[in-house]
This record gives C-alpha cells, structure tokens and sequence, in this order.
C-alpha cells in the first residue's frame, strides 16, 4: 500500500509542474485567449485521426498476436485495447496493458506470460520508432538542446533503446528478472503459472521476426497520424508551424511524457513547450496553449472513447476460457 501511495504521489509532480507554468506566466488570460480562438475544422479532424490512429495500433497487437498464432477477434479486440488505455489514463503505471492480457486470457485462454510477451513487444514498438523520430528532433533543435542538455539528451536516448535489448539476452535476462522477482514479489500468486518467466521471455524473443515486419511500419503510421494531429491543431491555434517542426516537437514531448512523474505527460509535456516556443519564435503562452490542446484533443478524446468501451465490454472478471 506504501508503494501504490507513493507512485500515486509521484504522478502529481507534472499536474503541479503545469501549476508552477502556469502562474509563472505573467499573462495567464493570454492562454485562454489563444484557446478560445482555435478553430473548429482542424480540431474536429484531429480528433477523428484518433480512431485511425487506435485501429493501426489494433492492427499492430493483432500481427504480433498472430506471429505466435493467436487469432483475436477485431471487435474484441478494438473494445479490449479502448478499455486497456482508459485505465491507463486513470491509474499510474501501465495497468491498461496488463488489463489487456486478463482480456486475452479470458476469451482465448492465452498464457499470461504469453500474453505479456505481444503486449510488451507492441511497447518496445513504440519505444523503438519514438527514439528514432527524438533523435531527428534533437538533431533538429541542436541550437536549443546544446551542451549538457544535448549530452543529457543524447544519454536518455541511448539508455531507451539499449536498456530493453537485456530482455533478448538469454541467461542475462533470466538472472535479471529472478533477482528481481525475488526482491519484489516474496510469495507468487495463487494462479501464478510454473516456468512463466522464462515461457515470457521465449515467447518475447519469438516476436523478433516475422510480426516485426508488420508492426514496425505500422508503428511508424501511428506516429506519423499523431504528428499529422499535432500539425492540425498548430493550424487550429494559428501557429504557422510546419509538419517537420511538429513532427520534432511531439516527438520529444511524448518522450518526456513517458517519465513516471505525471499522467498522460501533463504539465511535462506544457513545460517542455513553454521552454521551446519562445526560441521558435512564439511566446511561452503558445506553448502551454498547444500543450493543453494536445491533451484535450488526442488523450481526453481517447479517454472518453475508452469509457464507453467499457460501458460496452467490462473487464471481464468471469473465470478463464481454458486452452
């Protein structure tokens, strides 16, 4: 309970980091105004990408779930991924993700390790195309990010993509995770599975071909509809920014997003464009604006989409289809 306390805890420094943005502005009225204008059009288009943007995620678990031979349901499939990032826009940590695996056990009587495994690769997706688009944004904006910041920068970037490649390491990552494990966990739980860490760690290392075919490209179709998102409500705020600058920025800012110090990267994320705008050529108001609009339009939209989903399809909390 200290723990959950204490994550709880944490994930409030970015709502007060947006505070301390915010009051620090000396026209706070500037912000509402700049909101105020945005343009219907754009907004409402950008909002509607949030759908595309979902499916290809769909498509992508479904091409790693189908890589180990497990076939999904679309339907299912779509409801179980909507309810997995509502939870996850209103819990810390990732416990959407873990709701997907009781979905999968649930309906197909997949393993949990195995489970784990498509969902863990679907992030390291992510994770992996994210670093790519940083390091071009970072080398965009080298003037900006120059000396220690640059060498900070550059370190979190190197750190990202090479600290997950230990899980790909036989007997490494098997020692890692049972020093872990028998740090964290003292007693394994009642429907624990026999062998799960190293049937996780087999099957996670098996996505490593044929499912990366398809969901590495599709990952990079998520990221480019997201940036496309982004160009969209430059657009609706007035900001004459182009589809690389935001491609750069939203890139860097999602990065940051992923420190476990907020929800959906709020306040970081206004931080991080209050300190940048100014040297493109707009004021810090224009960052908080196009900070909060993010927010608003592509994670409240999703989440209010996830909420439905859960309306309509619950977790489930019967007992498991048997394999």
């Amino acid at each position: 309970m200290r723990r959950t306390a204490v994550r709880a805890l944490v994930r409030l420094v970015g709502p007060l980091l947006l505070a301390v943005v915010i009051l620090r502005i000396d026209d706070r009225g500037a912000v509402l105004d700049v909101l105020a204008s945005a343009s219907a059009a754009p907004l409402v288009l950008a909002a509607a990408l949030n759908l595309v943007n979902i499916h290809l995620k769909v498509v992508r678990w479904d091409a790693l779930l189908r890589a180990r031979g497990i076939h999904y349901p679309l339907g299912r499939a779509w409801a179980s991924f909507l309810t997995s990032l509502y939870v996850g826009m209103l819990t810390p940590g990732r416990i959407g993700d873990v709701l997907r695996i009781r979905y999968l056990r649930h309906d197909l009587g997949v393993p949990y390790a195995e489970g784990l495994a498509s969902v863990v690769m679907d992030r390291l997706c992510d994770l992996y195309v994210l670093a790519a688009f940083v390091a071009v944004g970072v080398a965009h904006y080298s003037a900006v990010i120059a000396g220690r910041l640059a060498w900070l920068t550059w370190g979190g970037i190197a750190l990202t993509v090479l600290a997950p490649l230990v899980l790909l390491i036989p007997g490494l990552a098997e020692r890692l995770m049972l020093a872990v494990s028998g740090k964290f966990v003292k007693e394994p739980a009642a429907d624990a599975e026999p062998g799960a860490t190293r049937r996780f760690l087999v099957a996670l290392r098996a996505h490593v071909g044929r499912g990366l075919w398809v969901a590495l490209p599709v990952t990079m179709a998520t990221f480019i509809v997201n940036f496309v998102q982004g160009y969209l409500l430059a657009r609706a705020l007035g900001l004459p920014l182009s589809l690389f600058d935001t491609t750069c920025l939203l890139a860097i800012a999602n990065l940051l997003s992923l420190l476990p110090i907020s929800i959906a990267g709020v306040g970081v994320r206004e931080l991080f464009f209050s300190l940048v705008f100014p040297s493109l050529g707009f004021t810090a108001e224009h960052g908080v604006s196009f900070g909060l609009l993010v927010f608003a339009v592509i994670y409240l939209t999703v989440a209010a989409l996830g909420f439905v989903s859960w309306q309509i399809a619950p977790p489930p909390t019967a007992p498991a289809t048997q394999p």
